[in-house]
């Protein structure tokens, strides 16, 4: 199962041209600054964008090869835009109950009961949508692009129009949807902390090309082109709590490689999870260090060594396991000083770990 796509369209301030094939399960962020194309290239896989000679294949089924495209309406889609499109002058129930009409029998994926308690919006059914706020406007948006019995569900920065607290607000049931349905997401953002919480998957794009694609883990732990989310690099894992320290306010999460402490986020033990790791909070030593106030050392291998933006600096690759990685940023001396090469093992003194959620 996959989305293989390919479009190249000139435009006045860029030149669209992607050839890619994503996973056709989980989320995949489209991920880069604003007018680099992400919009673009989701409404062209949408067929919103008359693309002449491009390619768009969905889980096998053809939507567009060369001249031979599908108009919007006859590809199995939702769509989620920054502002959400909703009928204002009718209930939330009837702007369902649209989508529901425009899907048939496909909306039969998706249960209308299911879409409901997915985006907790039972209570608001019987009111007008111009008397919600933009996070409950959002959700029913959603709700109504799932009930139109989606194959592929686009989201266009749904947060975009959003402030904080809505943000945090509409976060929980992105996450829900996103865990619980097994629909492909294409997600476009541009915004660090929507992608590392939500994606599986990556594709980094710069006026209009792709500079790095895969799966997320594996593209922010690269150091020879890191791709950062934020102000650093770094690295985002999938985990689970297997232990609380109640006394302390702690929390143990295991992950495939190895077990790290973070602050107790409540919960509770066999939660999957997601930390991140920046760059700037991984030292290395050369054997375990007593009489420190670090909680979390890690042995690990030295992977990849690369330049940094500054030549004073490197980033360092370290391999815990077999299956997970770390970023490193030191200076150059110190990686001299400690005769630094590809394969030997060190130990990684972690300064801070973040729950993501």
């Amino acid at each position: 199962m996959s989305l293989d796509i390919r479009f190249r369209q000139d435009f006045p301030d860029f030149t669209l041209d992607v050839d890619l094939s994503l996973p056709g399960q989980g989320v995949s962020a489209l991920f880069g600054p604003s007018g680099c194309g992400k919009s673009t290239l989701l409404r062209c896989i949408a067929g919103l964008n008359p693309t002449p000679g491009g390619r768009c294949v969905v889980n096998g089924a053809v939507w567009q090869d060369g001249a031979h495209s599908l108009p919007t309406h006859r590809r199995p889609l939702g769509y989620v835009f920054q502002e959400p499109t909703l009928f204002a002058h009718l209930s939330v129930q009837a702007n369902l109950d649209y989508g529901r009409r425009r899907a048939g029998d496909a909306g039969q994926r998706v249960a209308r009961e299911r879409a409901i308690d997915l985006l907790g919006i039972g209570h608001l059914l019987q009111r007008r949508t111009d008397g919600l706020s933009g996070g409950e406007r959002q959700r029913i948006a959603i709700a109504r692009a799932l009930l139109t019995g989606p194959q592929l569900l686009l989201m266009d920065e749904p947060m975009a129009a959003l402030d904080l607290a809505r943000k945090n607000e509409l976060m929980p049931y992105l996450e829900r949807v996103t865990r619980e349905l097994d629909i492909p997401v294409v997600y476009v953002s541009h915004a660090p902390d929507e992608v590392a919480r939500l994606a599986h998957h990556i594709v980094a794009m710069e006026t209009g090309r792709v500079v790095a694609a895969g799966p997320l883990a594996e593209v922010l732990a690269r150091v020879h082109l890191p791709i950062r989310l934020g102000e650093d690099a770094g690295v985002v894992l999938d985990g689970v709590v297997v232990e609380r320290d109640v006394q302390w306010h702690l929390a143990r999460i295991a992950f495939p490689g190895g077990c790290l402490w973070v602050r107790d986020g409540g919960q509770d033990k066999g939660t999957p999870v997601r930390i991140r790791i920046l760059a700037r909070d991984v030292s290395l030593a050369l054997s375990p260090t007593a009489d420190t106030s670090l909680l979390n050392s890690l042995p690990v291998v030295v992977d990849q060594i690369a330049d940094e933006s500054h030549p004073a600096l490197a980033l360092c690759r370290l391999r815990v396991g077999n299956s997970s990685s770390l970023v490193a940023r030191l200076t150059r001396r110190s990686a001299a000083a400690l005769r630094l090469a590809q394969g030997q093992t060190v130990w990684a003194q972690i300064k801070a770990v973040a729950l993501i959620g």
